[in-house]
């Protein structure tokens, strides 16, 4: 995780999950209790070091063995603020009708291959931020998202050796301004206004996760179920994205890919349903956690 101590705000360290609490991996580095080629302060530093996500991983499961001497580099999770694991991506990639039922609810036509969309980092914000209800728009829907973090530069990769060139797995809730997308005949504007791409709360190693099928996927608006689904009905599965992007699109490190939506989708029911200023919308996915935001309106 990317977080800051709530005491020191504009202050971004590097941590991890660690039994009940969030460890301080940058202050254990800096205080060699780690061993790693520099001090690294967001998950971006650590994927730059060759196999640095790994290394990390080998030595904190050493120190959850130990269990000795760690106390002062554990903190309870509710005194720190959580940061979007990634922040900055070179490339936010976008995945549209990529779950049968989504594409059912639509009356959209089904795919021949994955469809693609950018999305702008400025959109990116954490667990707990705000999204914000643009003056432009009033049709601002929810869409609950499985995201894939680049470990390696990808380039013409195959399907069978695409999970290879993985990190791990993070959620991204893909919020959209209908009205825009509808005006303007493509997605760019309706996917990236500010706030639009809430993203969190971990990254999740493909170690644990694997190529990040059959996973729980469901989205709650005010407490109320809006979608469930599980991975497994993902209409391209994560190597087949891996592999079809990396044929037009070289991935870098840190890119990330958000796979697509299921069905139940706000602008899809019967009477629609948008975002309102005093929502809370939550995104949970099996065994990577739970991403919360409040809606406010433009101020």
């Amino acid at each position: 995780m990317n977080f800051s101590r709530k005491t020191a705000p504009n202050v971004i360290r590097l941590g991890a999950v660690f039994g009940d609490g969030c460890f301080d991996i940058t202050k254990a580095i800096g205080d060699d209790l780690l061993e790693f080629p520099r001090v690294v302060f967001t998950i971006e530093e650590v994927l730059q070091v060759k196999d640095g996500l790994q290394l990390l991983e080998e030595q904190l499961r050493g120190l959850q063995r130990a269990s000795s001497g760690i106390q002062s580099y554990l903190f309870n999770i509710s005194d720190v603020s959580l940061h979007a694991p990634i922040m900055r991506p070179a490339k936010l990639i976008g995945i549209g009708l990529n779950y049968k039922d989504h594409i059912e609810e639509t009356q959209a036509k089904t795919p021949t291959e994955p469809l693609l969309f950018a999305m702008y980092a400025n959109a990116i914000i954490g667990p707990e931020d705000s999204i914000v209800i643009p003056q432009i728009s009033q049709k601002i829907d929810y869409e609950a998202e499985l995201a894939v973090v680049m470990g390696r530069r990808a380039r013409h990769v195959s399907v069978e050796n695409a999970i290879d060139y993985v990190a791990g797995y993070t959620i991204v809730n893909d919020v959209s301004a209908r009205d825009l997308q509808r005006n303007d005949g493509q997605w760019l504007r309706a996917k990236s206004t500010e706030t639009f791409a809430p993203m969190g709360p971990f990254l999740v190693t493909k170690e644990e996760l694997g190529t990040g099928d059959g996973l729980s996927i469901q989205l709650r608006l005010n407490g109320q179920t809006m979608q469930n689904s599980n991975t497994r009905n993902l209409l391209f599965k994560v190597p087949d994205l891996i592999s079809h992007i990396s044929k037009s699109l070289t991935l870098e490190v840190g890119d990330v890919i958000s796979t697509g939506t299921p069905g139940g989708v706000g602008h899809a029911r019967n009477p629609q349903v948008f975002m309102r200023p005093g929502d809370v919308v939550e995104v949970e996915i099996e065994r990577i956690g739970v991403l919360r935001n409040s809606v406010v309106d433009y101020d």
